[in-house]
């Protein structure tokens, strides 16, 4: 495959995959997601690569999830709810090697979720994390919930999805979301550090050692799969638009007006 919403690169065992959209925020749209299931999976099973960092175009944002200029209920290709998002999170799941998220600016919806799911995530001082769902009419019924709520507990992971909040590399450090912050000048250098660290490591224990974490956590994608179907029903109605509506208006919506 060709890539146009992407940049791939491979250097010293490492498979660099980088969102590059950075006029929408590194926002997917469905060419996005079939270029990043490729490239997953083509370094994701090379035995020469080691590691895989998942970073963003520019200094703006990691990624902010699904392009809002795609309205949810027209998608009808591929995947659930229309594009392949349980795909992707069940691929960084499976791949036999640890995928870093490297953030740099907004790790906003979706893309909070994408560096949830990454084995590692380090982040720059200038990233900002958190969930945008119940404000636009969506949410992450499975992994972006349930085991976001593993990592930061129950309490926290409310907080997030309920007030739709932000929160700065620091305090997603203090709540485990991150395992480390650099100034952004460093983070280059600090990633290219864990993967020569993690390349120094035998690469079939790692493999065994990420196969037994997701074990335990492996039934919150059944649940997610349910989730996701509820979503699908969830986005043909009124409520649901009014969010892609009035982000797209730039006003406020009013869900309440939909709800019976």
């Amino acid at each position: 495959m060709e890539y146009e919403d992407i940049l791939y690169e491979e250097k010293d065992n490492v498979a660099t995959i980088t969102f590059n959209r950075p006029e929408v925020m590194n926002a997917f749209r469905m060419q996005t997601y079939d270029e990043v299931l490729d490239a997953l999976k083509k370094s994701g099973w090379d035995k020469q690569i080691g590691a895989i960092v998942l970073t963003g175009a520019g200094d703006r944002a990691f990624c902010t999830g699904g392009d809002q200029s795609d309205k949810k209920s027209e998608r009808d290709r591929r995947g659930i709810i229309g594009v392949p998002v349980e795909e992707i999170h069940a691929t960084l799941r499976e791949l036999p090697k640890p995928v870093i998220a490297k953030v740099r600016g907004y790790a906003i919806g979706g893309g909070n979720v994408i560096a949830t799911l990454c084995d590692l995530t380090l982040a720059s001082e200038n990233a900002i994390f958190g969930q945008v769902g119940p404000k636009i009419g969506s949410v992450d019924p499975g992994f972006g919930t349930a085991y976001l709520a593993r990592i930061v507990g129950e309490k926290k992971a409310r907080e997030i999805w309920y007030l739709c909040r932000r929160y700065s590399a620091e305090e997603a450090l203090a709540m485990g979301l991150v395992n480390a912050v650099v100034p952004d000048d460093e983070l280059d250098a600090e990633v290219d550090k864990w993967c020569a660290e993690i390349n120094q490591m035998s690469p079939t224990a790692i493999a065994i050692a990420k196969r037994s974490f997701n074990a335990d956590s492996e039934n919150i994608r059944g649940i997610g799969m349910l989730g996701f179907q509820a979503l699908k029903l969830y986005y043909a109605t009124d409520e649901s638009k009014e969010g892609g509506n009035a982000f797209r208006a730039k006003r406020p919506p009013d869900f309440k007006k939909f709800v019976e």
